[in-house]
């Protein structure tokens, strides 16, 4: 009898351990798909900058390395080894702005969307504000009058405010199309529009490197440049063809219309719908959707 209870004994240590060792093999999956989630969005952004040759280098700098402690070459190994120490400061201090851009693209996940509370009033000045947009964008449109609007959402763009010349204006459809004329002190930059008011005007943007199409003209490539270190939305009218343009996340985003334009505003920028007494209501889920679809389908 006594075998029997250690027999029994041992088996339910047995089958506690088997279930503490499944926990740690769940744990363990979890961690390796984890680095693999990691890894996947770190050699998608190696591939997408100029850092993609800076890792070539490293491996190869890696293999020298190798190379040199398996043949024991006392000297060269030394000097890697120092190489390595230090080369990370270089690379942190080369790479500043590649390593800006993927730290701000995490502050931008939709894993941050959790922690933002929409605001009604907010949403109010972007609804008063979007008519007068597409009517100015339409307007400069057909006159073929050059125009870089610049909507911020969540990040600031301070650094092209200080520059700039403040305005803090009600958005109104002449006051758009009179920074812009030609001859207007005004129309040489972009307009800064934030939390619905006409913020800015004269701001200059960094331009894209990354840009493929070479017939694209400064305003195009400045519009591009500020929708990689942001996640603003930049309205862009050309000069030469009048056709418009929207720049978000890197990506550009040809000839909508005016009703186009206000379609695309209304589903990015407002929070609430209006029911049919006029109140605000939360949107039950996210649009963002059929305008960009159009359009990159066109």
């Amino acid at each position: 009898m006594q075998d029997f209870f250690i027999a029994v004994g041992d088996f339910f240590s047995s089958l506690f351990n088997d279930l503490i060792n499944f926990d740690r093999w769940y744990l363990d999956l979890i961690d390796i798909a984890l680095v693999a989630v990691i890894l996947y969005f770190a050699i998608k952004f190696v591939r997408e900058t100029r850092a993609a040759q800076l890792v070539k280098g490293i491996i190869l700098f890696l293999v020298f390395y190798l190379f040199a402690i398996v043949f024991d070459l006392t000297t060269i190994s030394f000097i890697l080894q120092y190489v390595f120490q230090y080369g990370l400061v270089a690379i942190a201090l080369i790479f500043q702005p590649e390593i800006r851009r993927a730290l701000e693209k995490v502050g931008r996940s939709q894993i941050s969307h959790i922690f933002k509370q929409p605001s009604k009033d907010t949403d109010s000045k972007w609804r008063y504000s979007i008519d007068p947009i597409c009517e100015a964008c339409y307007r400069l449109s057909c006159d073929k009058t050059g125009a870089l609007i610049v909507i911020e959402r969540k990040t600031r763009l301070g650094e092209s405010v200080e520059r700039a010349v403040v305005i803090d204006s009600i958005p109104s459809v002449s006051l758009i199309t009179n920074i812009f004329f030609t001859n207007s002190p005004l129309h040489d930059g972009g307009l800064i529009i934030r939390d619905g008011r006409l913020y800015a005007a004269s701001c200059f943007f960094q331009p894209s490197d990354k840009v493929e199409n070479i017939s694209l003209g400064s305003r195009h490539r400045a519009a591009l440049g500020v929708s990689e270190v942001s996640d603003a939305i930049v309205i862009v009218v050309s000069e030469e063809t009048g056709i418009i343009s929207i720049a978000t996340d890197g990506k550009l985003i040809r000839n909508f219309t005016k009703e186009t334009l206000k379609e695309y505003l209304n589903e990015n920028l407002l929070d609430f719908d209006l029911d049919e007494n006029g109140n605000q209501v939360q949107k039950k889920q996210s649009k963002i959707k059929s305008v960009l679809g159009r359009r990159n389908a066109k």
